[in-house]
């Protein structure tokens, strides 16, 4: 196997940051699709006033979309290197459940709903908190690029 082929060849977990990195970045452009996007034009650049709705279900605004593409971007990117990508799922996982705790802490009509997120929007943040950090370490077992070097050694 040549040096280049073995540069080419993703890791399981390598995979899955990067497929959920383009599914972020797919969430983020058809954030800004009219009709896939419902009430398209009470789009707001940010808070809970954005009444545009992702799929008619998840509330949505300029911000929240350009969170998604940048999130989706990182994935991507760290996708490149194990280590990355197992920081990527990890990291990103817990950011996801910090965000499901502030929901739903913040009332969907308080100025500190500033993204927005709705009762949708929560539950969603919850299950990709979950399934990132499940993927992460799930796939990770074995230690950092097979070395055992890492942020969390299993």
């Amino acid at each position: 196997m040549s040096a280049h082929t073995r540069q080419m060849t993703r890791t399981p977990l390598q995979t899955a940051a990067l497929v959920i990195g383009i599914i972020f970045l797919a969430v983020g452009i058809l954030g800004f699709i009219p009709g896939i996007t419902t009430d398209y034009g009470a789009m707001k650049f940010a808070g809970h006033q954005s009444g545009a709705h992702l799929l008619g279900l998840f509330q949505v605004s300029i911000l929240h979309n350009i969170v998604h593409l940048i999130f989706g971007v990182a994935g991507v990117a760290m996708a490149r290197s194990w280590t990355g990508a197992r920081n990527f799922l990890i990291w990103g996982g817990v950011i996801y459940l910090l965000l499901w705790i502030y929901g739903l802490l913040v009332g969907h009509e308080s100025m500190a709903n500033f993204v927005p997120f709705n009762t949708a929007d929560n539950w969603l943040h919850f299950l990709l908190g979950v399934v990132m950090i499940g993927l992460g370490m799930a796939l990770s077992r074995g230690g950092a690029g097979r070395s055992g070097k890492g942020p969390f050694p299993i």
